[in-house]
């Protein structure tokens, strides 16, 4: 199997009645394409769905490599609270201790200063949260080994004022600079999260990673389809009281939608390797975990009220050297709902994907899972490049990035 620099994954989607993603006032987010206004899901909604979502090919539960924290509680969580509840460190020096490491981290922060105005007022900033003013990617192997650091210091502190001190011994007067080094040295210190969808950061002791998986925001094919839903709760008990109150105990209205949506993702196996170290095998998995995940994992909003859990229609993955590209263009034109919708859809995918192809030339290697009318995209796609199962796709993706150099 020849290597590729790039895996495309494609997909088509139906939701009913659901409100997967919402804008600040509640509302389905929104894009005009093509003249006409889409529904859409954030990247965002979809990357931290496939991140956290617990399913037998969770990311989480990924054997090989540990995750990422994203919170402005990490410092607090994994360097703090070792340190009182497993290694006996005095609070006020361990506070001390975790408080000098995320300055030289992370730099003077809105926290530290807040803390320090609460003090000048009279208040008791001892007690004052060890937590970010943003949230911070860490790996677990950075905030592992920022506890062992932090453990070492406190042992040679003799008391809160000489935190300081011990700390500048323990690094030789270069804190920085010894930090950066050992920071960066980490194996996939950044955790697998990072790895995968990157991580900016505003300091030099922190690398940056560039994100190796590429993720569109998902659109309807069509013009939008919206519905105001109205409803009521019923109060059990209103008809036993006094005043024989026969009305709602709460009447409001939510917006919901239905859709085809078109998704979009693109790996760089490259960086994707890179990032983890030129780990071949754990790249792979983490590919092939990913399929499994775009396919069946859905954004988690109203689960009570819409159980808007669905599988993709269509899945179409894509291995190439080339610079990659959207198909998002067969939508440009919004596909008409009648009488198929899904065939409709099919169709304009299948006639874009054969335009592209016949200008630009096709990627190395396809393969493809397909419910409903397949029958449709076979002007584009031969018979030898349909897949039977996800698993299978899943599996033969895989084995690209196994195969990549």
């Amino acid at each position: 199997m020849p290597s590729s620099r790039f895996i495309q994954i494609h997909t088509l989607t139906s939701y009913p009645a659901v409100l997967l993603n919402r804008d600040d006032a509640g509302l389905a987010k929104r894009i005009p394409f093509g003249g006409a206004v889409r529904t859409r899901i954030s990247s965002q909604c979809l990357k931290r769905h496939w991140r956290t979502v617990d399913h037998p090919d969770a990311l989480k539960s990924c054997p090989d490599g540990e995750g990422s924290i994203r919170s402005r509680w990490s410092f607090e969580r994994f360097v703090y609270r070792p340190l009182v509840d497993e290694h006996n460190v005095d609070p006020a020096i361990a506070k001390a201790a975790t408080e000098k490491l995320m300055e030289l981290v992370l730099g003077e922060s809105k926290r530290r200063k807040a803390g320090k105005k609460r003090q000048s007022e009279n208040d008791d900033a001892s007690n004052y949260p060890l937590r970010t003013n943003q949230v911070t990617v860490l790996g677990r192997p950075e905030l592992d080994f920022l506890c062992k650091e932090a453990s070492k210091i406190c042992a040679s502190a003799r008391g809160v004022e000489a935190v300081e001190e011990a700390l500048d011994k323990h690094f030789n007067g270069k804190g920085k600079e010894k930090l950066k080094e050992n920071l960066q040295a980490l194996k996939m210190g950044a955790g697998l999260d990072a790895a995968m969808f990157g991580r900016m950061v505003t300091g030099d002791i922190l690398a940056r990673v560039d994100a190796a998986i590429h993720v569109a925001h998902a659109f309807t094919v069509h013009a939008e389809q919206t519905e105001s839903d109205y409803f009521t709760a019923v109060d059990d008990l209103s008809q036993d009281s006094p005043e024989n109150d026969l009305g709602s105990g709460h009447i409001n209205s939510a917006e919901l939608t239905s859709g085809l949506y078109y998704g979009y993702v693109v790996i760089d196996l490259p960086g994707l390797i890179r990032n983890l170290s030129d780990d071949h095998k754990l790249a792979a998995e983490l590919t092939r975990r990913m399929v499994s995940l775009i396919a069946t994992v859905s954004p988690g909003a109203k689960l009570g009220s819409t159980a808007p859990h669905s599988y993709a229609h269509l899945m179409m993955i894509e291995a190439s050297d080339a610079q990659p590209r959207t198909l998002a263009n067969a939508f440009l034109t919004p596909v008409p709902p009648q009488p198929d919708l899904l065939r409709n859809a099919y169709e304009a995918f299948a006639t874009h994907l054969a335009e592209v192809g016949k200008v630009y030339g096709r990627p190395n290697q396809r393969r493809v899972i397909a419910i409903g009318p397949a029958d449709a995209l076979r002007s584009a796609i031969p018979e030898g490049e349909f897949a039977p199962s996800l698993v299978e796709l899943a599996t033969w993706t895989a084995k690209h990035v196994e195969a990549t150099a």
